[in-house]
């Protein structure tokens, strides 16, 4: 796709040529610089370039400048800049820079305030001034997070904050208050806020991150697909980009709770993780859309976009979806990575592995969590998805939670043990949660982790947790315990079914374009199209063929082919069509524990008939295209017009026959 012009730019509003100059080596190697000399002139560039900074200066009168100043921050766009005010004197050879906080609007003039008031600079020290005030403006408005994560040797710290229901609830106010604490304190680089967790409503997570982003500290949004579809999301996206809320955590969801309003909520999962992901990337790159029957492209967006991944997975088919799933999500345009929670270092240490065996550089955080014996019991019985507690851990938090402070100086120190394991190991950062965590316990962890980081490997035995029969992605390091590069042996079985076999056949014969029949099945496409009898029961026929064979839903945009012909859109609770949730659990399903097995886990012993398991990872399914519900998938695919007529090359009758 087209690479969207990313140049950061100052637009200078003044009458005088010289200032403009003088803007422009100040902001040489820092931003581009453009001039205009009239309000109306300055509003169609700020339309076209969307600058960081404006500079005001030199106006005819101090007028001019009190009414330049006040249209800029009522502007949609310009509000969102920063304002530096120029006035130069040539009789005095003096000058003054000011910020818009040294500026006080009154009715006929303005009054200096603050620091600035009465800075008079030579006009041979203006550049360094005018380049110290440009760069600071632009240091505040980076993403910290982004330049913690990217910085070499650095270990993050990110707090969880979880919102509950209501609009004036006090776990409202204490997340602003946490927020509060950890930007006075510097240890944190990032607040994040979880979407309605464990499928539970919750307020809104844009509105509190507005409120953190004002108390001086960097918001991190969930954003969890469950209960919106793309338009929503897309507008979402608009709404924290106009916020400057840049940092975004892309989930799939938990399954829908039964707390809603009457009962469960219906589920929406219009876009999975990976599809979330390629809208952000999208947005980024600066997304086309026809407005009025032109084509219009959008002001880019700047999201940092993290992804969570769970290393813990028992079965086999498990851990390689997962695997299979990252490598998705980092080729859709993944930032970071966060980790889901578990207590196995081997298996923390795996993702470091892998990421170094597959080349790839993108900061991993590791998950933290504060595990009380209720939390612990909950996840053991996997009433939290994704999380991973095994008997014998449960078993020592049993023991602990006896003592007089019932256990809560022994989970705070196996908090603080992980944080330094992970530091010790290579992460970039640590992701810290738990159930109503107050700072000082916050404060605890990153201390006593930071002192307990330089002998981590020490600390390695008392996270040996290994579940039953798991499986490792790589063999055992008999020296450390750890990990070595060399990939395990993957011997689960592979599964045959007489369905697979035989839509094995029926798609080879039928459906590959090199098959002799297929285009004589196309020229019969292309009359069925044609005459709606024909079609009418050409689609009866389909519906009944499929809806016996793979409970077909008839959504016209079918997947069969992606996920070795299992419907995911009818057995997969969440319509997953890339690759499996984090949510699985010794490879049953998150919503029908011990009834129904993870379609994901299915398919990858089907493919392995074919030693084809890996294909999982290669291909990115898009998400279905709702224009063709309750249509052929036959006659789309022949004629070109689902996603998988596109991806092997069929175009429409009219663009190849």
């Amino acid at each position: 796709m087209e690479t969207i012009e990313t140049t950061r730019h100052t637009l200078v509003i003044s009458h005088d040529p010289g200032l403009v100059e003088t803007v422009r080596r100040a902001a040489e190697g820092l931003t581009e610089v453009t001039s205009a000399q009239n309000l109306g002139e300055a509003f169609d560039r700020i339309g076209e370039l969307r600058p960081e900074i404006i500079v005001i200066g030199n106006l005819t009168t101090r007028a001019t400048l009190l009414e330049t100043f006040a249209a800029l921050r009522e502007g949609w766009i310009s509000h969102h800049s920063s304002l530096l005010i120029v006035e130069t004197d040539a009789s005095q050879n003096t000058c003054r820079v000011l910020t818009e906080k040294d500026l006080r609007i009154g009715i006929a003039d303005y009054e200096l305030t603050g620091a600035s008031a009465n800075l008079h600079l030579p006009a041979e020290q203006l550049i360094a001034r005018l380049r110290e005030a440009i760069a600071g403006r632009m240091k505040e408005r980076e993403n910290h997070l982004r330049n913690a994560l990217s910085l070499q040797g650095n270990f993050s710290t990110i707090w969880e904050q979880i919102p509950g229901p209501g609009a004036f609830e006090m776990r409202q106010q204490l997340a602003l208050e946490n927020s509060r604490k950890a930007a006075r304190s510097g240890m944190v680089a990032a607040i994040s806020i979880t979407d309605n967790p464990g499928g539970n409503p919750a307020i809104a997570t844009d509105i509190l991150c507005a409120e953190i982003r004002k108390a001086g500290i960097e918001p991190l949004v969930h954003i969890a697909f469950r209960d919106r579809n793309r338009n929503q999301a897309e507008s979402l996206l608009f709404q924290l980009a106009a916020l400057h809320i840049n940092n975004v955590l892309i989930l799939t969801g938990d399954y829908p709770s039964n707390l809603g309003f009457t009962g469960k909520s219906k589920p929406v999962f219009d876009l999975d993780s990976i599809n979330g992901l390629r809208l952000v990337a999208e947005m980024n790159r600066g997304m086309e859309r026809e407005i009025l029957r032109r084509k219009v492209r959008l002001a880019p967006t700047d999201f940092f976009a993290g992804v969570a991944f769970s290393p813990f997975k028992q079965m086999e088919a498990e851990v390689m979806g997962q695997y299979y799933k990252l490598e998705k999500k980092i080729a859709a345009g993944a930032d970071f990575i966060i980790t889901q929670v578990g207590f196995d270092a081997r298996k923390m240490h795996e993702l470091l592995v892998w990421l170094k065996s597959t080349g790839q550089t993108i900061p991993a955080l590791a998950s933290v969590y504060v595990l009380s014996y209720p939390v612990a019991r909950t996840m053991r019985e996997n009433n939290i998805p994704g999380c991973v507690v095994t008997d014998a851990l449960l078993r020592r938090i049993a023991a602990e939670s006896e003592s007089s402070d019932k256990g809560k100086q022994a989970r705070l120190e196996r908090a603080a043990k992980i944080f330094a394991i992970a530091k010790g190991m290579g992460y970039q950062g640590a992701y810290v949660s738990g159930q109503g965590l107050p700072f000082e316990s916050l404060e605890y962890i990153v201390s006593r982790g930071n002192e307990l980081a330089g002998n981590w490997m020490d600390l390695l035995p008392e996270f040996d947790y290994p579940q039953n029969n798991g499986f490792y992605y790589f063999l055992r390091d008999s020296k450390t315990g750890l990990n070595s590069q060399e990939p395990a042996p993957r011997r689960q079985e592979p599964a045959n079914p007489p369905l697979f076999a035989f839509s094995r056949v029926v798609h080879k014969v039928f459906f590959e374009p090199a098959s002799p029949l297929f285009r004589p099945m196309r020229s019969l496409m292309r009359r069925v199209d044609s005459s709606p009898f024909l079609y009418r029961l050409l689609h009866a026929f389909e519906r009944w063929c499929k809806g016996a064979l793979y409970g077909c839903k008839d959504c016209g945009d079918c997947a069969l082919f992606d996920t070795a012909y299992l419907c995911p859109m009818s057995e997969c609770p969440k319509d997953q069509r890339n690759a499996p949730c984090g949510g699985s659990f010794e490879g049953w399903c998150e919503v029908y524990p011990g009834k129904k097995q993870c379609i994901w886990v299915k398919a990858y012993t089907r493919l392995k008939t074919e030693h084809k398991e890996d294909t999982i990872g290669q291909h990115i399914t898009p998400p279905c295209n709702w224009e063709l519900w309750q249509t052929s998938s036959w006659v789309n695919f022949f004629l070109g017009r689902d996603h998988s007529s596109k991806r092997r090359g069929i175009n429409p009758p009219e663009k190849s026959d």
